[in-house]
């Protein structure tokens, strides 16, 4: 009865260890394609914010210290991220939505530079990305967690759990072997004795 037992938990561990194998690579290659999204993205975000801060430069060169402060003093608009969570493959990936949008251009045109628009139209154009790439950058986080943890559960059926059952099923098929011939040598010696008689 252990010997089945063991039998069915060795197919079990057998297919177990396939499954998970499976999710693993499909987890890869699920955080292959994240990671290229999210360098992209952080390509584009840091490309914006480099001609951000230039454009702030030349309008911080061509415009009075107060003038700028006052200009940035009072923004208009408002802007909220939702957060939410959405499960791929068990695991669970966090998802940015982005409601309402704030406004660049809270200050009067007359006494600004136009370098200051430029920069704040920028800003503004690039909130959306910045958010799908903390999304991004998120998720691919997340997914290296999950490819660790299946990796150690995989390695833990291959190396430990699958050779361990494999182990004490031929031990206790080498007993019931030995047990086996033990019994056939007994019945033959009893039908020696029961003919010499």
């Amino acid at each position: 009865m252990e010997l089945l037992k063991l039998r069915r938990r060795a197919v079990l561990a057998r297919r177990g260890h396939k499954l998970l194998k499976d999710k693993q690579e499909q987890l890869v290659r699920l955080f292959l394609g994240r990671i290229e999204e999210a360098m992209k993205l952080r390509t584009e975000v840091e490309e914006g914010l480099r001609r951000v801060q230039e454009a702030f430069l030349v309008a911080r060169s061509r415009m009075a210290p107060e003038e700028l402060d006052a200009a940035l003093a009072f923004p208009k608009g408002d802007m909220a991220i939702k957060v939410s969570v959405k499960s791929m493959m068990n695991v669970h990936m966090p998802k940015f939505e982005i409601s309402g949008k704030p406004d660049p251009y809270s200050y009067g045109l007359a006494g600004t530079s136009v370098a200051l628009d430029r920069a704040l139209g920028e800003l503004s154009r690039l909130y959306p990305v910045m958010i799908r790439l903390a999304e991004a950058e998120a998720q691919v986080e997340v997914l290296a967690q999950e490819i660790e943890r299946t990796r150690r559960r995989v390695n833990a059926l291959e190396y430990v759990l699958i050779p361990s059952l494999e182990e004490t099923v031929h031990y206790i098929n080498m007993k019931l072997g030995e047990i086996e011939r033990s019994n056939l040598t007994r019945l033959m010696r009893v039908k020696q004795i029961l003919e010499g008689k």
